[in-house]
């Protein structure tokens, strides 16, 4: 009841022109999350500070406020999903380099995208859109709540990608392999991982900072190439991903490397531009000297990094899952 409720909902939300949820999320949405709810300003006051300390206040709060505005035009581009046009999805995205993806799924080879919480994640979806050729298999967790769970299935999988849950994804790539095929797996990897995976340590945005390793494993299990999807805000509501190559022999790089390139790649992205990150998640969690010391070579396959929604609260069924 409610799935049908909350979906039926999304459905008559994006019969109006996606303007006209801009302007509601600008008058209404908004006022209510930044002035009224303040969701997690705490939580993103503290990780401006830490991460431009060089920066007066005055420009952090430019950036918290340009901020949540786009949290609020995520929101919105998120429900408008639910009724978006094939022909509309295409225009408001593009996707520079995806020759490079088919390269590698023409000789078999799978490819793992790293991507973050950057711009719009969820229209990452929409590649298979401009390369229909491509099998896209974006990894998420479950949510929570049912009903939205559900939801946000039923808005991912309207465009050929198909979804799969993280504790499959080892499975996945060696059934492929087996049958002679490969895919693309879009893998958040910006996530602070649980306490008991505490295994890389980077300095980003300022900090000494917990890094998922999960990617990096599985390609240097699989073989995937691994690729980073630089994501770029051409305007509102308008987005490109360009594909940056990290590796196609991921076996013969050194302990860490491929996390590290990926962490100075995210760092770049958003230094283009802080706003369109999502400063919400509590990211710098756990501390360096505070951590636990894991265990040599230990391999947890439920640590994959996952594609996830701004502001949703994730179950796992797995001891090992990062928190979104």
């Amino acid at each position: 009841m409610g799935y049908v409720f909350l979906y039926g909902f999304c459905r008559l939300l994006a019969f109006l022109p996606l303007n006209m949820l801009y302007l509601l999320s600008d008058m209404i949405l908004y006022p209510l999350v930044y002035y009224l709810a303040g969701y997690r300003k705490k939580v993103v006051r503290n990780n401006l500070a830490a991460s431009f300390p060089d920066k007066s206040d005055k420009e952090r709060r430019s950036i918290e406020k340009d901020f949540y505005r786009h949290f609020c035009s995520v929101i919105v581009e998120t429900i408008y999903l639910a009724g978006i046009s094939t022909e509309e999805a295409k225009r408001r995205t593009s996707f520079i380099n995806g020759e490079l993806l088919e390269k590698y799924l023409d000789r078999g080879q799978s490819v793992l995208v790293y991507l973050g919480h950057y711009g719009n994640w969820e229209y990452q979806t929409f590649l298979t859109l401009h390369y229909p050729g491509i099998h896209l298999i974006n990894v998420y967790r479950p949510l929570t709540s049912k009903a939205f769970d559900r939801l946000m299935f039923k808005i991912r999988d309207r465009f050929d990608a198909e979804l799969l849950e993280k504790q499959a994804v080892l499975r996945k790539m060696v059934l492929l392999r087996q049958q002679g095929q490969a895919a693309v797996f879009g893998m958040i990897a910006d996530q602070s991982p649980s306490k008991t995976n505490l295994h890389y340590w980077t300095r980003f945005l300022n900090q000494d900072t917990s890094v998922l390793t999960g990617v990096e494993r599985l390609a240097k299990s699989s073989g995937a190439a691994v690729v980073y999807g630089d994501v770029r805000v051409i305007k509102r509501g308008y987005y490109s991903m360009e594909f940056k190559l990290i590796t196609d022999r991921a076996r013969e790089t050194a302990d860490n490397e491929i996390t590290e390139k990926y962490s100075r790649l995210m760092e770049e992205s958003i230094l283009r531009n802080p706003a369109f990150w999502l400063w919400t998640h509590r990211r710098w969690k756990h501390k360096r000297n505070q951590a636990e010391k894991p265990e040599a070579g230990q391999i947890r396959e439920s640590e994959e990094p996952t594609a996830g929604s701004a502001g949703i609260r994730y179950k796992s069924n797995a001891k090992w899952g990062p928190e979104i």
